[in-house]
């Protein structure tokens, strides 16, 4: 289970604020202190940078070398690796492989497990290598599988049907198939931001929740006996951060605490499942600043992201296609965050949207969403390094048998090895 981008402050800052929102913890936070769990952290390099990103990063779990980024499988002289899903398949006949993602589920990390290609962004490439190599395909990237939608004109939902594949294409779909196989793509692109799915019925009807994704995989792995491999991806946390987006982030990652609690309850009988929890790298490292004096404003601070209604990504896009004055600006904020900003801070906002320079001496936050991100930190205490991948090592929980495998400090290549070990037991 992967929790995309995630750093180490963003585990901290959700459980306060699940129990600020909920008034309950978080599941991984409570795993913490779980003796019967294993704690470590993935060390996450790629092959050519200290800052790894998600191509690279899954890639050196399944293939098991680090290789350069932008690479999915592929490593600096070109040659294809074998990913850890195509080796299971041909070692072993009844093993079944499954990818669960909120991102395009032809995006870097799901198809690390299942595909190899020489640039990431080509998804149309990777959506075709799932065919009868991942039983379960849930997440979003419609426009990778839709004839209408891709250059060559295939149609890969018709192709993967006649291969004995379920279809879905709606969360009601998702609720009444009952096929082993299935593919199920429920947006475009990347699936919305929690936080927006929870201000749009629209979307509540068409999109299912990663709880939803994961349980329906699940389900279909527990009926058997069959050994197998899922990996759960929580994307839009990553995005978040690349946005500075403190009222998404959060929110992404309750849903994907959500989706760990889930899989915890439908395990719990089952005493040869392991659950690994962990993220391939950091992200803006963002962290709640102490505020007032002695701290004493800090909760109260913090209490304010519960009032943020939407992303960052929409309320810049809804801006940008009604742009107005400083006045017209307050109010987006103001309704969006909770807050009034200043007349300068919304000045600011509007140059920097327009592509003016501002006085910004970090060159990572002179952008919409880094001074956006301050906006709202001043308010919500919450502070980020940057917009961009980070090096620091990430946590690493693991519950179940075998789970010993992953404590300490554990290189991201040896990961593969690893999981191999424990499914040829």
């Amino acid at each position: 289970m992967v929790s995309d981008g995630m750093s180490q402050g963003v585990l901290s800052m959700t459980e306060a604020f699940s129990r600020q929102t909920r008034n309950r913890g978080t599941a991984w936070w409570e795993l913490l202190s779980n003796p019967e769990a294993k704690h470590g952290l993935m060390d996450t390099p790629s092959s050519d940078s200290l800052v790894t990103d998600s191509a690279a990063a899954s890639s050196a779990w399944s293939a098991g070398k680090r290789i350069p980024n932008g690479q999915i499988n592929v490593d600096a002289n070109g040659k294809e690796l074998e990913s850890i899903g195509e080796t299971l398949k041909k070692e072993k006949n009844n093993f079944r492989l499954g990818l669960v993602s909120t991102a395009s589920i032809t995006h870097a990390t799901p198809a690390g497990f299942a595909a190899a290609v020489q640039n990431r962004g080509r998804e149309d490439l990777i959506a075709p290598q799932y065919l009868d190599r991942v039983d379960v395909i849930l997440g979003g990237g419609d426009n990778f599988f839709a004839g209408t939608a891709r250059k060559d004109q295939k149609d890969l939902f018709g192709v993967f049907e006649k291969s004995g594949y379920g279809i879905a294409r709606t969360r009601a779909d998702l609720a009444k198939n009952r096929s082993q196989k299935l593919l199920g793509t429920f947006y475009n692109g990347h699936l919305p931001y929690t936080i927006d799915w929870n201000e749009d019925q629209g979307l509540q009807k068409r999109v299912p929740t990663l709880t939803e994704m994961t349980q329906a995989a699940l389900q279909r792995f527990l009926a058997k006996d069959d050994p197998f491999l899922l990996q759960v991806e929580g994307a839009r946390i990553d995005h978040a951060a690349h946005k500075n987006d403190t009222g998404a982030i959060l929110r992404e990652q309750m849903a994907f605490d959500d989706t760990i609690a889930k899989v915890l309850a439908m395990t719990q009988d089952h005493d040869d499942i392991l659950i690994v929890l962990t993220s391939d790298h950091g992200n803006a490292n963002p962290g709640l600043n102490g505020t007032g004096a002695s701290y004493r404003q800090t909760n109260e601070h913090f209490q304010k992201i519960a009032k943020i209604r939407g992303s960052a990504e929409r309320f810049l896009s809804e801006w940008n296609r009604k742009r107005g004055k400083s006045s017209d600006m307050i109010k987006k904020i103001e309704d969006f965050y909770g807050f009034l900003p200043s007349q300068k801070e919304a000045d600011v906002m509007i140059d920097c949207i327009a592509g003016n320079q501002v006085d910004e001496w970090s060159d990572q936050l002179s952008n919409p969403v880094g001074i956006l991100g301050q906006i709202v930190g001043n308010v919500t205490g919450v502070g980020w390094t940057g917009v961009c991948h980070t090096a620091d090592p990430t946590q690493l929980t693991a519950y179940g048998p075998g789970s010993e495998q992953f404590s300490g400090l554990v290189r991201n290549d040896s990961v593969r090895d690893r999981l191999l070990s424990l499914l040829a037991g």
